[in-house]
């Protein structure tokens, strides 16, 4: 597996192909709606609704103290708060951590 991809996401060829349709479509500021697909210790991958080939990535970086990781296939909401080129990945930062701040 690569650094693009996702264990139950699009490929990484598609996200490569797409990542400019991907900034276009989800700029920073965007809301988005998703459900988790993939939980990790740095993080929870999103597929975000309406874009099928956005490696959607919630990281414990954004993550308020005290707040907690959504479960597995949980659906969730956020905020597009930017983009990492050398992965391709949508940065998210969810709706439910301002409830921590």
């Amino acid at each position: 597996m690569t650094e693009y991809a996702r264990p139950d996401g699009p490929s990484p060829d598609d996200v490569c192909r797409e990542w400019s349709a991907t900034k276009a479509a989800l700029p920073v500021g965007t809301r988005i709606t998703g459900q988790v697909t993939v939980r990790r210790h740095f993080g929870v991958f999103i597929r975000i609704v309406g874009a099928p080939n956005a490696l959607g990535l919630a990281d414990i970086g954004s993550m308020p103290p005290h707040a907690r990781l959504p479960a597995l296939g949980a659906q969730v909401s956020g905020e597009v708060v930017s983009h990492t080129e050398h992965n391709r990945q949508v940065r998210i930062r969810l709706s439910e951590w301002n409830d921590h701040l």
